[in-house]
C-alpha cells in the first residue's frame, strides 16, 4: 500500500534546489523525493540491526559453533534483496 505524504512550508530556494538536483538525475521532483526517503528508511533499518547486533554483543556470548558462516548469511540476503540474481560482488 502506497500513501501520499504532503510537506507545507518548504521554502522556495529549497524547491527550487531539489527541483535541480531531481532535473540532473533525470528525474521528476517527485520520483527524487521519493528515492531519498527510500535510502533515509532503508539507513534507518540499517542503524536498528547495527544497534541490535551492538547489543547482543554487549551480552558478552558472541557466535556460537553452529553459527551460520557471515560471508553465507551476506550472500543468501543480497540474492533475496535482488531478486535472487547472482551477487556480482560474491568473492566465491
Amino acid at each position: 500500500m502506497t500513501i501520499a505524504i504532503t510537506i507545507r512550508d518548504v521554502p522556495e530556494d529549497v524547491r527550487d534546489a531539489l527541483g535541480e538536483d531531481a532535473r540532473r538525475q533525470g528525474q521528476s521532483l517527485q520520483a527524487f523525493l521519493l528515492g531519498m526517503l527510500t535510502r533515509q528508511a532503508r539507513f534507518a533499518q540499517n542503524q536498528r540491526i547495527l544497534a541490535a547486533v551492538e547489543r547482543e554483543l554487549a551480552g558478552g556470548d558472541g557466535a556460537g559453533p553452529d553459527a551460520p558462516d557471515a560471508a553465507q548469511v551476506l550472500a543468501a540476503a543480497r540474492a533475496q534483496r535482488d531478486g535472487g540474481r547472482p551477487d556480482s560482488d560474491s568473492a566465491g
